[in-house]
């Protein structure tokens, strides 16, 4: 038996008012982190304890009433948050933490104890849950969770985390189960090519695709590939009344309401076309991950793949407006969070993400092995110039079989360790050995 931990997230149903009282408790979270970063600055370093910060937080409740709206265990839960953010920071995990902005941090706030939740169940599709400083809430139910006799020691639910974002508050449960451990998976192995016109190329021809062009007719990125026909024409009316909105705004003016109202409406269509992305990733990477035992993947630098080609005014780049475009594709289809999402379904699964290196699997031949110049001339299309091989077929099929080719040789293959649901343990590559 294992302990299994992941997170569900559900939409709240809040009245205004309670949207108000979590919108405040949210604003004194975020208030209560810019405390603790100033005092942070301002005390010497041997006094930078976590009692120190304790008491200081607990002085600051008292004098400030709205620093009390946020529940005690909530502010606790800012504290170890901020603390575990420097202790990222000095094992090179991240950056150090800095002031959150009104307008650009998202607001949150923690519920760390799972047991003041009192979660009930009231029919099929809506439950209830305990809120401090609130009372009874009532949220969708889309997934089974552990309560009522389902609930005990080893199936639990930890704690919460209340998220605000352009549809509005929802609530994300963090779950520990006690499940058993996987067998090895009995699935065939598959080599994977991520791309834009094929989202998931396989090399089994088992392609797995969304239905939704990357290009417009014009040839550029279509940007809002997510959205229905009439999603797309009131985005663009909202667009343009924004813009006019916010031609008769001088200088640093205040937004108008009006003109906030427009953004939050826009923000609400681009929140709606990411759920739709994400709700296809998770899909098909669950059938991939109950499919396949091997998964085998390229090892890209997408951070390098998507830079832009502007230059600088010595030396301007070329094709900008092309590649500005491609890398809008490439960020779309989100080929990180599709391996992320890949390394933890495929160990619950019992099977294996693998990487290769990915230069020249393009452009070699996946029937003859060789590398001709000018087999990859058309995006689409690969023929091989090989006077003794002639192979043609699609370029992402071939890309797919060339990986698959490279983990059956054992070249430098890259295991991704099943660490959780993000995979934070690093990478370890594994040196070529005999032939699979």
């Amino acid at each position: 038996m294992v302990k299994r931990q992941f997170g569900h997230r559900a939409r709240l149903a809040l009245s205004p008012a309670e949207i108000r009282v979590m919108d405040d408790q949210a604003h004194a979270a975020r208030t209560m982190w810019n405390c603790l970063h100033a005092w942070w600055q301002m005390m010497p370093k041997d006094k930078r304890t976590l009692a120190a910060a304790d008491a200081a937080i607990r002085e600051a409740r008292k004098e400030l009433d709205f620093l009390a709206k946020l529940p005690a265990q909530a502010s606790q839960a800012v504290l170890k948050t901020y603390f575990r953010a420097w202790v990222n920071c000095w094992e090179g995990r991240a950056e150090e933490p800095n002031f959150k902005a009104r307008f650009r941090s998202p607001m949150s706030v923690d519920i760390p104890q799972g047991r003041d939740l009192n979660i009930v169940r009231v029919h099929r599709r809506w439950g209830m849950v305990n809120l401090q400083k609130i009372g009874r809430v009532r949220f969708r139910w889309t997934k089974d969770l552990p309560v009522g006799k389902r609930a005990g020691t080893d199936n639990r639910i930890t704690g919460a985390r209340l998220v605000k974002d352009a549809l509005g508050w929802h609530i994300a449960f963090r779950i520990q189960t006690l499940e058993a451990k996987p067998q090895p998976h009995q699935g065939p192995e598959v080599g994977i090519d991520a791309g834009v016109n094929i989202p998931l190329a396989l090399s089994n021809k088992d392609h797995q695709d969304h239905g939704r062009p990357p290009l417009l007719p014009d040839g550029t990125a279509d940007r809002d590939k997510w959205l229905t026909p009439k999603e797309k024409t009131r985005l663009l009316k909202l667009e343009r009344q924004a813009a006019h909105r916010k031609s008769f705004r001088k200088k640093g003016e205040k937004t108008s309401r009006r003109l906030q109202h427009t953004y939050d409406q826009i923000k609400q269509l681009r929140a709606k076309a990411t759920r739709r992305a994400l709700d296809w990733q998770h899909k098909t990477t669950t059938y991939l991950a109950r499919t396949y035992g091997v998964i085998v993947v390229e090892q890209l630098n997408i951070t390098n793949m998507v830079k832009s080609a502007r230059g600088t005014i010595e030396e301007p780049g070329k094709n900008v407006k092309a590649k500005a475009g491609l890398n809008r594709s490439i960020a779309q289809e989100a080929w990180g969070r599709t391996v992320t999402i890949l390394t933890y379904k495929l160990a619950r699964y019992g099977g294996q993400i693998v990487k290769v290196p990915a230069p020249n699997t393009s452009r070699r031949c996946s029937a003859c092995g060789f590398t001709v110049p000018g087999s990859r001339e058309d995006q689409a299309t690969f023929v091989c110039k090989n006077p003794d091989c002639d192979f043609q077929c699609n370029a992402d099929w071939n890309t797919a079989r060339n990986i698959l080719h490279l983990y059956r040789i054992s070249h430098d293959i890259v295991e991704v360790p099943a660490a959780g649901r993000r995979g934070r343990r690093a990478a370890k590559t594994v040196k070529p050995v005999a032939a699979r």
